[in-house]
């Protein structure tokens, strides 16, 4: 029975991993949907909006070819220099075939279509090499990157608080972060820096540590956002800011003290009611004249507050509409009997319902308090 069940689990002839891996990604569940994902990608990634328009004006058999041609072009003109090169030759050699080459004595029978083949593998492995020391380097960076972060949420009396943040990529340009001044004064920032990647990553890590560094001098929040502005226009990058709010709260006190730059108005959750609260100055880096005021807000027991990035109501699925500012409110306003916690992975959870298998476009970040005074 033993030798039986052996034989009958005999490996494919072949090497045995190489098989068994081309089987599982064909059974895979999701294949025709990562596919599909791919070829959108492909497609978004090469094709920029002025071509789409002029596609989309075309006959299917011509719209097909001019597609084919620009993706080819497009593909040309990304590679480095040196591979430009052999991406040429590839292609010279495709085109001539098969050859017959003949002198007085000798015949040589050259197929240019391998030699080709060949060179495109090559171009192939160089570029996946590139690919995958970006990967290292930026996995190493969301090592460093999730460091930086707190590992878990601040406790402070008188408030229940949850704070989130998810990056869309390897690392992310949003900042969900937390300072106590002493045993009774907590504060807690949501930053949101323009742009993806590895950029914004950097700036938000400068703008933490700026923040961490320049909080505990300064009595008014206003003041410190004008001192980090200054600090960013300074060092910073043409057309990189970041939007901000950062609050200041204390045990056993029911007054919030808040600085808005640039972010989007953070709600106020009361008795089933939805207040937005007032908007705030310009975002950090773009204006060094930039001046800021402080907010203060008193909440009530059991009263929430909800700041948020633009991930959560410009998460997209798989068809390109976006999750929205209602349905945050709807979803806010049935469950605000929730704790800060509960409520917090609720929301999550039906953006993340809502995205389904579709492609992450921004970070996502959540930060809630509740008043239990």
């Amino acid at each position: 029975m033993q030798q039986s069940q052996m034989n009958s689990k005999k490996q494919p002839e072949g090497n045995p991993k190489i098989t068994r891996t081309i089987l599982n990604d064909i059974r895979s569940a999701g294949l025709r949907r990562t596919l599909r994902q791919d070829f959108k990608d492909i497609y978004d990634f090469y094709i920029d909006q002025d071509m789409r328009e002029r596609l989309s004006k075309m006959g299917r058999i011509r719209r097909w070819l001019h597609l084919a041609w620009w993706l080819l072009k497009s593909l040309f003109f990304k590679l480095a220099p040196a591979r430009r090169i052999l991406f040429v030759i590839a292609i010279v050699f495709f085109l001539a075939g098969r050859k017959i080459m003949q002198s007085a004595d000798v015949q040589v029978d050259v197929n240019f279509n391998s030699l080709g083949f060949i060179l495109l593998i090559i171009i192939l492995m160089l570029e996946l090499k590139d690919k995958w020391l970006a990967h290292d380097e930026l996995s190493v960076g969301r090592a460093v990157q999730i460091a930086l972060l707190p590992q878990k949420n601040p406790v402070l009396e008188g408030w229940d608080i949850w704070l989130y943040t998810q990056p869309a990529n390897d690392v992310g340009g949003d900042l969900v972060d937390y300072l106590y001044l002493d045993q009774s004064r907590l504060q807690i920032a949501l930053a949101d820096v323009a742009g993806k990647g590895l950029g914004a990553a950097l700036l938000m890590a400068k703008l933490q540590a700026t923040l961490r560094a320049l909080a505990p001098n300064f009595k008014s929040l206003g003041e410190l956002g004008s001192q980090v502005n200054e600090i960013l226009c300074r060092d910073g990058l043409p057309n990189r800011f970041a939007s901000l709010v950062y609050l200041e709260i204390m045990a056993d006190f029911n007054k919030v003290r808040l600085l808005n730059a640039g972010h989007m108005p953070p709600l106020l959750i009361r008795d089933q009611k939805i207040i937005e609260l007032p908007k705030g100055k310009p975002a950090l880096g773009l204006n060094k004249k930039s001046k800021y005021d402080e907010q203060k807000i008193s909440l009530k027991s059991a009263d929430l507050m909800i700041i948020y990035s633009d991930g959560i109501t410009e998460a997209q699925n798989e068809q390109g509409a976006f999750w929205g500012e209602q349905r945050l409110l709807n979803l806010v306003v049935k469950s605000s009997s929730l704790s800060a916690n509960e409520l917090g992975k609720r929301i999550i959870a039906a953006v993340e319902q809502f995205i389904g298998d579709a492609r992450r476009h921004d970070d996502v970040s959540l930060v809630i308090l509740r008043s239990t005074r």
